[in-house]
């Protein structure tokens, strides 16, 4: 029989209550918590899969040409810290650009080596987790502490070798609307910080559906507001490259609107992932636990 996580307990302080509501103590007394997820996608996203990164293939080379410069100066207008989640072989072919990003305070995580679309046996999928760590730790000269599937794909090996690795959280799965904890049965643990790729995720709108730049903008300050008014946690992922990405102008000018939208309300704290990771480690009666 398959073994699926199981929650173990949902609350383990005293505002139980409050807890089922939604309601957690978020940094600085804000209501409600920002998170931007930048997913680099360049030329591995397409070398992955067998193609030659030229032509029409060539749009993941945008992310480091234009669309990252472009996000660099976004977050540096707004002020605020991002994580971008890079593909070892993308460090590999933009040095430079990792180390511009963690020059300008942004946090890296780790994405995979080729943005791999299929699982592995384990000494594979270990071999690329340990690679991809080592690139991203070299180039910027600092080690990433988190990780996104590429394509959704996640195993117990995966968490054990990013556990192993030193990696303090995980943003992979999309089973909750909150962080929570991941127990492991020897008492170590990890942090899961749920994204969600649906409504909050640029790719389904504009590879699948091709929905317009105002009505996504639209979609995603009323995703804000229910958040908000649960005092909840806001996770936008979005891509630099061009194509299905925000990379191109109109698009990450709708990130911009959307982040000064959010900010204009009281009581909103915009932190990289790393550091709401942290936040939750030293607030961890207030979070759901789940046992892997």
């Amino acid at each position: 029989m398959t073994q699926f996580p199981t929650v173990r307990r949902t609350h383990r302080g005293e505002r139980e209550t409050g807890w089922m509501q939604g309601i957690a103590p978020w940094p600085d007394d804000a209501r409600c918590v920002v998170c931007v997820g930048i997913d680099f996608d360049g030329p591995s996203h397409d070398v992955g899969q067998g193609y030659i990164p030229y032509g029409s293939h060539s749009t993941g080379r945008y992310s480091a040409r234009r669309g990252v410069p472009r996000y660099l100066d976004l977050l540096d207008r707004l002020g605020v810290p991002a994580t971008f989640f890079v593909p070892g072989y993308d460090a590999e072919c933009y040095p430079q650009t990792m180390r511009d990003i963690v020059g300008a305070g942004h946090e890296i995580g780790a994405h995979g080596y080729l943005h791999e679309r299929t699982l592995f046996p384990p000494e594979e999928e270990t071999r690329r987790l340990r690679l991809t760590h080592d690139i991203l730790a070299d180039l910027p000269g600092v080690a990433p502490v988190g990780w996104r599937s590429p394509s959704g794909q996640k195993t117990y090996t995966t968490l054990n070798v990013l556990r192993d690795l030193g990696y303090r959280y995980d943003a992979s799965d999309k089973d909750f609307d909150m962080p929570y904890l991941l127990s492991f049965e020897d008492g170590g643990s990890m942090i899961e910080l749920p994204n969600n790729t649906c409504s909050l995720d640029d790719f389904p709108f504009y590879h699948f559906s091709m929905t317009p730049v105002s009505e996504v903008l639209e979609l995603w300050k009323r995703e804000f507001d229910v958040i908000y008014g649960e005092r909840g946690f806001y996770f936008l992922s979005i891509h630099p490259r061009s194509g299905w990405g925000s990379g191109t102008p109109t698009r990450a000018l709708a990130v911009e609107k959307l982040l000064r939208y959010a900010m204009s309300f009281r009581d909103v704290s915009v932190l990289s992932l790393a550091q709401l990771a942290d936040w939750v480690d030293s607030q961890r009666s207030h979070f759901e636990e789940l046992s892997v």
